[in-house]
């Protein structure tokens, strides 16, 4: 049972912004707070299908839907890992330091799943035993799902891990093995790999590479192992489909004098060529003489490569017409000496041998000469072809093995890495894709009995009982394929043996006729052409008869392999060795004749003794699933999807793990068993047993497979605990909060407080300086201002001075004073308007509204006009504390008394009003 553990993490908001226990990624901890509350954790995050409740297509498929939607690429689903292809460069995915940091964990299981976690636990399984087993990983999917790249990254995987050399001199050998390892790679894909419609880079063979390991640990060498490569191709492409790469290398890659040499010129077609204008990434001409040089293929090996490819080119021009005599062979159109001179062939037998059969008959062997059809003309060229390429792509293979193989005696333990071809349903199926299925069929059976083995040896050792759940069983689809004594292979083949010409339709009769017990066979009734369907794990698939028995019997006419022996062509002499036991072998007596090894019969040779190696191994499973059929980045197509899981029978599986028991415990120690592990384990187990309503008194026996009532009772008590860690951490929170407010206004209105006291002293310590400024000022004002006395002495006049001639005035005029004297603003307007008083009450006026003293009449002037122009100027000697003149006085301010006095008039000097200042207003 899973724990629940680490902290319960919440978000609150304080004053509209969100407030949590980190300053950084508040979203992460309200996604952690809903996945929590909600009790289901976010599909993208569960890195284990088996964790996915229910376990339905729907749910699956929606759970690698949102994984691959945040590029997550790799999710574990029980025993398998299942890889979607991203259709795009990933470098950091499967950078070195990657390799080193899964290699480097104490548990690489706990990292998030990839493939470097299988091949991780692969070493680890061999390095940690005591007597090593060996270990093979199953890399299967669709073509187009990345089971090739999956490969090839695992092989540089341990190329990186397992070349861990103690001197210098075991370093070079160990960087020689890892190059010419992965130098394999481009070279098994430009010779056995094609753009098909549904991948690039199709792997058209399938192949078991065995990484070989030293005592040490330490990969010393390995072997590639080949299984039906799709030989037909050469001759015949689907419609937008292409040729194996290396023709378009060739094509593309030649050089100028490359190119004359082997008769490519710029721009030439080729009907075995189709789509030349297509430009992939595999077409890369250098790479591959690259990796063929560190491989020990040298340049003029590579050129005779390349020529006899060349004229394999040229063969496929070669046309022919019917003759119009029975008797005559057919016509040629074309030319065929340009095939002839690139494979060192003599024309002329070349031709013969194209468009006449040789028959021997009787006991005799009477040898007869048979011209054939236009049919079997361009079905014998195609033979030639397919012939000379196949030995070629074999020979390839035993150089690779040669230069990358290591001595017997070096090694001890290995590493498979098994490629092989996806389940194919294609609208016209044939020979390869009965072959293709039937393979995967076997591989599938495999898969379910290794796991529920594995898993049945489990139980015995933990001491319980177990009984084997429901699954979906292909034993009768593979009855049906390969049973005894009546099968479709074993049909096919019997029609190959029979010496009669074969019929499509007499051929479905049979198969329909002795195999139509079986439930896995079925017939399209609408169907137009000859063909039977069989119920694979993986779904129906309709396969034509037409074609089906010739296919089969692989028939090789010994004239081509004569004439292949009479080559001059140094690669084809030693692919075509002139063996008198073998050329014996290829013409037997009629009564002694061998019985025909057909592909069918070959292949299933071959997978067996395929199947019979894994069954010595611990296999691990990497399913490779694309997530649409275009190839494009970013684009999760639910419809394709579905039928890849349905397929694999990766649903299935996943209910194997869940019906069983997919949630384990194990020791808290190293090395602890899995029954003292439960035994450690038991008293926790009870207690949630009771909790969920068990009545047994002892554990001992018990099996919990009742997981989902475990679940629903481990969901009720984690609901309980969210509740009161819930409460509790609300209350802690708003206690928090709380003590957070008052510190805040504590700390806040001593703040104020200090930016108070600072303010009013600042204020003090300013009116001090404007203070002591201030009275300096006035000081050196009054200094300066004394300095400026003209010397003239105040005089106060104790009356009002009477004008020249003095008389008496009246008590009306006495009068008029004292209300001029009271109203002195209007009356120095009076005395400045143009009409009013007139004479000495004008002077009078200004002396009242002045308040001059009435001294000495020489110490004023007053200057009259005439009688409308009012007062022109007044003068009179400084009075007061006005000691110096405004027009005289350098000083600011001169003219501002720093003590006035409220009682005479201050501030002027000599002239107290001239006319031009005053105007008239």
């Amino acid at each position: 049972f899973p724990r629940f553990h680490g902290p319960l993490l919440m978000a609150s908001q304080v004053n509209g912004h969100s407030s949590d226990s980190s300053s950084q990624g508040g979203e992460p901890l309200r996604e952690d707070l809903q996945e929590f509350l909600s009790g289901e954790a976010p599909l993208h995050q569960l890195d284990d299908l088996t964790k996915v409740n229910p376990v339905t297509l729907e749910t699956v498929l929606r759970c690698l839907q949102a994984r691959y939607a945040v590029d997550t690429f790799y999710t574990n689903a029980g025993c398998t890992l299942v890889a979607l292809n991203p259709f795009k460069p990933v470098p950091q995915l499967y950078s070195p330091a990657l390799m080193r940091e899964y290699h480097s964990a104490p548990q690489p299981q706990k990292l998030k799943p990839h493939i470097f976690t299988v091949g991780e636990q692969t070493y680890r399984n061999v390095k940690s035993l005591m007597e090593p087993v060996n270990q093979s990983i199953v890399v299967s999917g669709e073509s187009g799902a990345g089971k090739t790249w999956t490969s090839r990254c695992l092989m540089k995987f341990y190329a990186v891990v397992a070349t861990s050399p103690t001197s210098w001199e075991s370093h070079k050998i160990a960087e020689r093995i890892e190059q010419r390892i992965l130098n394999s790679n481009p070279v098994m894909e430009a010779f056995g790999n094609a753009c098909t419609l549904r991948n690039d880079n199709s792997s058209r063979f399938g192949k078991f590479i065995q990484l070989q390991l030293n005592r040490a640990q330490q990969m010393t060498g390995a072997t590639v192992q080949t299984y039906l490569l799709e030989k037909t191709r050469v001759a015949c492409q689907a419609s937008s489909e292409r040729n194996f790469h290396i023709f378009y290398q060739i094509c593309k890659g030649a050089s100028t004098d490359e190119r004359l040499q082997w008769h490519l010129p710029e721009g030439a077609a080729f009907s075995w060529l189709p789509n030349p204008e297509r430009t992939l990434e595999e077409d890369c001409f250098e790479v591959t003489r690259e990796a063929m040089l560190h491989l020990g293929i040298d340049t003029p090996t590579q050129n005779n490569i390349f020529q006899v490819l060349a004229g394999l080119l040229h063969l496929g021009n070669v046309r022919f017409a019917d003759s119009e005599d029975e008797a005559q062979p057919c016509q040629l159109r074309g030319s065929i000496r340009t095939s002839a001179l690139l494979l060192q062939l003599p024309e002329d037998p070349l031709l013969d041998t194209l468009r006449i059969r040789t028959i021997r008959a009787g006991r005799q062997q009477q040898v007869f000469r048979k011209p054939c059809s236009r049919a079997e003309c361009d079905t014998r060229r195609d033979c030639l072809a397919k012939l000379v390429y196949a030995r070629l792509f074999d020979w390839l293979v035993s150089v690779i093995n040669s230069s990358i193989c290591a001595d017997p005696d070096s090694w001890t333990t290995f590493i498979g890495l098994l490629d092989v071809y996806g389940f194919e349903s294609f609208p016209n199926n044939s020979l390869e894709q009965l072959c293709i299925n039937y393979a995967n069929e076997k591989l599938q059976q495999h898969f379910v009995a290794h796991y529920l083995r594995a898993q049945q040896e489990e139980y015995a050792v933990e001491g319980l009982e177990w009984s084997f759940v429901t699954y979906q069983d292909n034993q009768t689809c593979l009855d049906l394929i390969e049973g005894s004594p009546i099968s479709i292979c074993s049909l096919i083949n019997e029609e190959c043996r029979l010496n009669r010409p074969s019929s499509a339709a007499q051929l479905q009769t049979r198969i329909e006729s002795a195999l139509a017990g079986s439930p896995c066979l079925g017939h399209n009734k609408l169907s137009r052409e000859p063909s039977f369907i069989v119920v694979h794990y993986a779904g129906p698939v309709q396969y034509h008869t037409a074609g089906l028995v010739e296919k089969n019997k692989d028939p090789v006419p010994p004239e081509l392999t004569s004439l292949l022996q009479q080559s001059q062509d140094p690669l084809l002499k030693v692919m075509f060795p002139a063996d008198p036991e073998e050329k014996a072998q290829e013409e037997p007596s009629g009564q002694s004749r061998a019985p025909v090894l057909t592909v069918v019969s070959k292949f299933k040779a071959s997978l067996e003794q395929l199947l019979q190696v894994l069954h010595g191994t611990t296999p691990h499973y990497i399913r490779c699933i694309k997530p649409n059929s275009q190839g494009q980045a970013h684009t999760f197509l639910q419809e394709e999807v579905l039928s890849q899981l349905e397929a694999c029978g990766l649903v299935e599986t996943i209910h194997i793990s869940a019906a069983g028991f997919p949630i384990r415990w194990f020791g808290d120690e190293e090395g602890s068993s899995p029954k003292s592990a439960a035994c450690s384990q038991q008293d926790r187990v009870w207690d949630h047993f009771r909790a969920v309503g068990g009545e047994a008194e002892d554990l001992s026996g018990y099996a919990f497979s009742q997981l989902e009532l475990l679940e629903h009772g481990r969901a009720q008590v984690l609901e309980q605990c969210a509740r009161r860690i819930q409460g509790s951490w609300r209350r802690h929170w708003h206690r928090k909060q709380e003590r957070q407010r008052r510190a805040a206004v504590l700390i806040q209105a001593a703040t104020r407080s200090w930016f108070a006291r600072r303010h009013v002293r600042r204020l003090h310590a300013a009116a001090t300086v404007i203070k002591r400024a201030w009275r300096k000022w006035r000081i050196g004002m009054a200094f300066l201002a004394s300095k400026e006395l003209d010397g003239v002495e105040e005089k106060h006049l104790s009356q009002v001075p009477l004008p020249t001639g003095s008389f008496l005035l009246p008590q009306t005029q006495t009068s008029l004073l004292a209300a001029i004297i009271r109203l002195w603003p209007l009356g120095l307007v009076l005395a400045n308007a143009a009409a009013g008083v007139r004479g000495f009450q004008r002077k009078l006026v200004v002396w009242a509204c002045l308040q001059l003293r009435m001294g000495s009449p020489s110490s004023y002037t007053v200057q009259t006009a005439q009688e409308h122009a009012g007062v022109t100027s007044i003068r009179a000697l400084p009075q007061g504390s006005v000691k110096f003149h405004c027009r005289k006085s350098p000083l600011p301010y001169a003219d501002i008394c720093p003590e006035p006095s409220p009682y005479s008039v201050t501030g002027f000097n000599q002239i107290l009003l001239e006319r031009h200042s005053l105007g008239h207003r």
